[in-house]
Formats: C-alpha cells, structure tokens, sequence
C-alpha cells in the first residue's frame, strides 16, 4: 500500500533540491542539536540503544526535525510512513494505521508515523491517533513550528515526550555550506564552485538559522557563478541579488512573534536601549506592524515607567502620532526614539500593581455604595437623603488638603493601592504622600471613627 502522502515509497522524483540531496542519514552527519544529540544526551542515548519512542520535534523552520525523524527510523529498523497535516485527514490517517498494521504482522516492525506540520490538524485528527499510540501500532513523531502547549492537545502531548530543536548557528551553516561544496556525489563537489570564508558566513547569516534556506541559496547562486581565473566563481554582488530580499524569522501571531515582542518589553524593563533597538529592529525587519508595536510601547510607559517619569507616555503618543503621518521609513525613527527614552527613563510599576491590586479589591467586595458624602446633592430629595451633607472642600483647607477625610467606602477606609517607588518623580510623590498620611493620623476630624 501506499499513495503520495508517503514520498519515501513513491520512488525518487528525477530531480531534488539541493537540501533534499543532502540529508544527512545519521545522527553522526546532523549538523547541530547538540543539547540533543551530544553524547550522553536522552535522545540520543535512545536511538544508539534503538529504543525509539512518540515525540514531538517542536522547532523553527529548516533545523533538521523531518531529518532526525528519518533517522530515528533508520536507526531502530523502522518502517517510515509520513504525511503532511496540510494535505491529510481522518482517512488518510486510517489508511495509515491499517499500513501500520500489515508491516507489523507481517514483519514484525514497528512504524514510525511522522506527521509535518502536525499543528494544522484539528482536535478530532489529532484524536484519531490516540488509541494506536496507546496499543503501539504506530510510533507517533509530529514536527510543528507552533508551541506544542497551545496547538496540541493534552492528550497528545501526554504519549509523547517534547523536544525543542534551536535555530542553527552561523558555524553550523558554514558546517552545511562547506559539506555541500566538497561532496561530489550528492552536493556540488564536482562544480569546484568557489567561495571566500567570508562569504560563506555571509550567505550562513542570510540563512536565519535554516539549513534548507541555506543550501538554496547556495543552489542558486551555483548557477549564477562567473568564470574567474579558470574557476567558477561566486561574486559578493550574486550573493546581495539572492538574499536582499530575505526576511528574518518572524510568523506573525505564533510563537516568533510573541518571543520577540516579549524580549522588546523585558529589554525597556531591564534598562537596556541597545537591546531595545536590536528587538525592535528585529521586528520592523521582520514586518511587524509599526502601530502594533506603538501600541506596545505605549503600554510598556504605563506598566514599565509609570509616575516615575510621566513624560514616557506622551513621548511614545508623540511617536505613535509621527508614525501615522510619516509612515515608513521615516516614522520607524520616531518608534526608535520612544524605545530607547522608554529603556532610559526611571522604572516603576507601582500604578500598575495599584490598579492590579484595586481590581482584586473590587472583585472581592463587590459593588459597595459610594459614600454619602462623595455623591452631588443635584436635587432636593438628594439633600434631604443626605448627599454631600458634611463634605469638605480641599481647596478650602490648609495645604488645599482635608485631613482626617475619608474617599473610600468605610469597609476598605484603610486600603492603601499605590505603593509609589523610590525612582524618579515617585521619589517626590512619596514624600508627598507621606506628609498627607502624618497629617491624617494627627487630624482630630476624621471621616470614619
């Protein structure tokens, strides 16, 4: 049985990319995952000893996770049936357990089923598996690029155990580079195409982590060589025309996207304006919507800077204002300016735990009354009921301040919300407020006895 949802049975196409030519077939030729892979490491322990198990391979694009599934297979003598949960549904997979069954009544082996992109299936796909994981029919490894805790369910995730592959390194694409020129069977060996180190690092970097964008490029440019000196030559201006459109790894609303903006909002936290502008650079780069992120520097000067310097927030309107009218490029410079003012200001999140703090108060006492002297006496019923009767006007007192009056329900008269910090103006506010504090203690007319 089989059908094109299994490439590895449906014979060699007549022509393969480059990155497909050059899977490595053991774990001795993967290139990074080191924290995997290293000698000693659980996964790889598990495949010397071929004791394959369900895993999910969680990580970014073109870092070896359709590769090291194969591998595994390979290793543990497994038959290896794969689909893509773009292309797949609950008949495919049936079709597959049933495969599964056959090669193990009838040789025995156990099936790795590898599922790409295993995210796009939906509850009842993923659900169909369960039971034949469960009975070992199949060895389940998925592959997705989303965060396994949010895109899968928990009882997938709990038959099979989450590896997280990280982006290759610089030296690691050199590494690839390197194999990919020298092997003249699979690679470009027999080419001799020539290229500086320092262009290699060049094109490694374009790569963004991913080895199959990589050694595409490195295709392309095999074709756009020049002649130099009886060589063919790559030129730095071939290596400028493949990748100047390149684009850093940024998937708008997964996981990049929330890790990015979340270093940025850490970064204006940490008091770090260099890191600030790499993060906000990153997503610009990575075509983050510039209002998006004025929004979020406009949160981070209420959460992050509060009283401590009130000028943040109109700094970062003022930007979110001059974006609008300019729009990019020119308006990204203002977004600069208000990340770095913001990573430089002086910190202070006590208008922000205070509000946290007076919604938990809130929620806990429910909708108590207002005080009758706080409410406006706008009719006579009102007065007659009591409205505003005994309310002292601070502008009509001592330091335009009513000590001893009360503007809380009587129940939560003592709560105090904000906490301000030792940082900047909040210096200035708590010793305000503390010398409003003495002189309530010391007040003989006090609202609540």
């Amino acid at each position: 049985m089989s059908t094109l949802l299994f490439p590895e049975e449906a014979g060699e196409a007549s022509y393969q990319p480059l990155a497909a030519r050059l899977r490595p077939q053991t774990v001795a030729e993967f290139v990074g995952q080191a924290h995997l892979l290293g000698p000693g490491k659980s996964l790889c322990e598990a495949i010397e000893h071929q004791l394959p198990h369900s895993m999910i391979l969680w990580g970014p694009p073109g870092v070896g996770k359709t590769t090291l599934a194969r591998i595994i297979a390979n290793a543990c003598d497994c038959h290896f049936a794969s689909m893509s949960a773009v292309l797949a549904g609950v008949k495919d997979i049936r079709a597959t357990i049933e495969e599964a069954k056959y090669h193990q009544a009838n040789s025995a082996r156990k099936t790795i089923l590898f599922i790409d992109e295993v995210h796009r299936f939906n509850k009842a796909q993923q659900d169909a598996f369960l039971p034949h994981i469960e009975d070992g029919t199949v060895l389940f490894i998925g592959a997705t690029t989303e965060n396994p805790s949010f895109e899968l369910n928990n009882a997938l995730l709990s038959r099979a155990r989450v590896y997280l592959l990280k982006s290759l390194e610089v030296s690691d694409l050199v590494t690839v580079i390197d194999r990919a020129l020298t092997d003249t069977e699979h690679g470009l060996g027999q080419q001799e195409l020539s290229l500086s180190e320092a262009q290699k690092v060049m094109l490694a970097r374009a790569g963004d982590g991913d080895a199959r964008r990589t050694l595409n490029y490195l295709e392309v440019l095999s074709d756009m060589a020049e002649e130099v000196d009886g060589r063919r030559t790559v030129l730095d201006d071939h290596i400028a025309q493949v990748v100047e459109e390149t684009y850093r790894r940024f998937d708008k609303g997964g996981d990049s996207f929330y890790e990015q903006i979340s270093a940025l909002h850490k970064a204006v936290r940490g008091s770090s304006p260099d890191a600030v502008l790499y993060w906000l650079t990153r997503m610009l780069d990575g075509g983050c919507d510039p209002i998006y992120l004025a929004r979020r520097l406009t949160r981070m000067a209420t959460e992050d800077i509060g009283l401590a310097d009130p000028r943040a927030l109109q700094v970062t309107l003022n930007a979110w204002d001059i974006y609008t009218r300019l729009g990019s490029p020119e308006g990204e410079l203002a977004l600069a300016e208000a990340a770095v003012y913001l990573a430089s200001a002086p910190k202070s999140n006590a208008v922000y735990e205070g509000y946290n703090t007076a919604r938990k108060a809130v929620a806990e006492h429910g909708s108590l009354e207002v005080p009758l002297h706080l409410r406006n006496a706008t009719t006579s019923l009102s007065k007659d009921l009591g409205y505003g009767e005994e309310y002292r006007y601070a502008h009509d007192e001592e330091n335009a301040f009513a000590a001893g009056e009360n503007y809380l329900p009587e129940v939560i008269q003592d709560e105090q919300f904000y906490f301000p910090r030792q940082s900047g103006l909040e210096i200035r506010i708590k010793e305000k407020m503390e010398t409003f504090r003495q002189l309530n203690q010391e007040a003989k007319n006090k609202r609540y006895k």
